[in-house]
């Protein structure tokens, strides 16, 4: 038996597995649970799989790949119990979407390369978003999404119907420009027009990161954990010397952060 039939029988053994659970005679918490009470530990496991995933260890992505199916198959069973949807409707509407965004694989011309496909496939979203009710090549992201990760989609969706620069200069100019509309909001005291001056400045760095191909909600994160490793190791150091931070001076903590700066230089270099 191929592996897709024994996943195919594992999947409709998970789904009555979590038809008992929701049943008369199953967990009394997960009888419980909601589309509403579920999403923030639909949240939880989406990060712990990005995480498992930058770790790129294949036994925590596959077990939090399992984590995160559960909670897909928590939300199928729900929907069927509601009369709203059910499994296989899930999986059939994904099965059509797969096929109709991929008609170069599925009946239709091939085509050269990543950048035909990816052109195809933002003129294909654009058709179905004017079909609907979003109206938009630029469709409708969730608003709850990360705020960098969902700037930096909307302007790769806006570039791949021609909405964009020609090269990244033109995005540093940009750059400066809303940096110095910034410092005039600031130094106006006006703190709306400055707040929307600092959002702007934000957006035009996801662009700079889109157009250095990195993804800026994981850089941001990465500086935030460096900054973390860094602030540990000049609290350890205070902590040997018999101090915590606030009895400390900024000169002080400055030393140690160098310190922990040139560290990781060397670390690199030894890698």
């Amino acid at each position: 038996m191929s592996d897709h039939k024994i996943a195919g029988e594992r999947f409709s053994e998970l789904l009555d597995l979590m038809a008992e659970l929701r049943g008369e005679n199953g967990c009394p918490w997960d009888r419980e649970q909601t589309h509403q009470t579920l999403k923030a530990f639909l949240l939880e496991e989406t990060h712990e799989l990005l995480d498992a995933l930058t770790g790129n260890d294949a036994a925590k992505i596959a077990e939090e790949l399992g984590d995160l199916l559960h909670q897909i198959v928590f939300h199928c069973q729900i929907g069927a119990e509601n009369g709203r949807f059910t499994p296989s409707q899930v999986i059939s509407n994904l099965a059509a979407k797969i096929a109709r965004r991929h008609p170069h694989v599925f009946g239709g011309d091939a085509l050269p390369d990543s950048e035909a496909v990816t052109k195809q496939w933002a003129q294909i979203k654009a058709h179905e978003n004017l079909a609907g009710a979003a109206n938009s090549a630029l469709g409708s992201l969730p608003k709850s999404m990360p705020a960098l990760a969902r700037a930096q989609a909307i302007s790769e969706r806006a570039a791949r119907v021609g909405f964009d620069w020609p090269d990244i200069e033109p995005v540093w100019e940009k750059v400066e420009e809303e940096l110095n509309e910034l410092k005039a909001a600031c130094a106006s005291g006006d703190r709306q027009r400055t707040a929307e001056e600092l959002g702007d400045v934000f957006f035009s760095l996801v662009n700079v990161a889109r157009f250095l191909g990195v993804q800026a909600e994981e850089v941001a994160s990465q500086t935030t954990d460096k900054f973390m490793e860094r602030f540990k190791y000049v609290e350890t150091q205070l902590r040997q010397a018999g101090k915590t931070p606030d009895q400390s001076t900024l000169e002080e903590m400055d030393r140690l952060w160098d310190e922990a700066k040139a560290l990781e230089r060397r670390r690199r270099l030894q890698q």
